[in-house]
């Protein structure tokens, strides 16, 4: 249970820098001017869970920034980056390329997630593939469903996909594909970080 920033706190939550998630969802949401409590009935998310979100409190998975991201009518790319180039698109992982620092979404020494987009740049992509870093929090396994399909493939660590009533660990070198619709949960099977490689696509 998410509880909301309360007004008149002691302690007012530093503002988040333009690098990351949290900040953009905000700016595209003002600027459509739609406020948290539409955008908690749009989604289906919790409008705590949202102004946490937006104020880097909490780190989200793609679930929940795929519904954000349908709600407001744009790509879930569109938080994740902000350079257009001409095809074709040519990325690295592993911050390899100079510039090609992953994105992350908060303020807290370790995230949960990291997400490198590596289709940047091209602004009428249909698929989101990203390099992702998921490391082991021991928070709740909570699903979430969403439109679309999902592929990944396992590079570092084990997986842990929890797909419907199924629980599924992956090795390096697996992949898993599935539709994003039925409830599922995306994390590190054990106490190591897992590195993988993600597409995402919204039906």
């Amino acid at each position: 249970m998410y509880q909301c920033i309360q007004a008149g706190h002691s302690q007012e939550p530093a503002m988040p820098s333009a690098r990351t998630i949290g900040s953009r969802i905000r700016s595209f949401r003002e600027e459509r001017e739609v406020d948290l409590e539409t955008l908690a009935r749009d989604t289906g998310l919790d409008q705590c869970y949202l102004e946490k979100l937006e104020s880097d409190a909490i780190y989200p998975s793609i679930g929940p920034l795929q519904k954000v991201a349908r709600a407001l009518g744009v790509r879930l790319g569109t938080f994740l980056d902000d350079q257009f180039t001409r095809d074709p698109i040519i990325g690295c992982i592993d911050n390899t390329c100079e510039g090609e620092d992953a994105l992350h979404t908060g303020r807290i020494p370790r995230p949960s997630y990291t997400y490198q987009p590596l289709g940047k740049g091209k602004n009428d992509r249909n698929m989101e593939p990203f390099h992702i870093r998921i490391f082991p929090d021991g928070g709740e396994r909570k699903t979430s469903s969403h439109q679309g399909e999902e592929f990944i493939f396992v590079l570092k660590g084990e997986l842990l996909v929890v797909y419907g009533r199924e629980n599924h660990v992956l090795k390096p070198g697996q992949t898993i594909y599935y539709n994003s619709i039925v409830p599922h949960y995306v994390g590190a099977a054990s106490d190591e970080p897992v590195e993988i490689l993600a597409v995402t696509y919204n039906s």
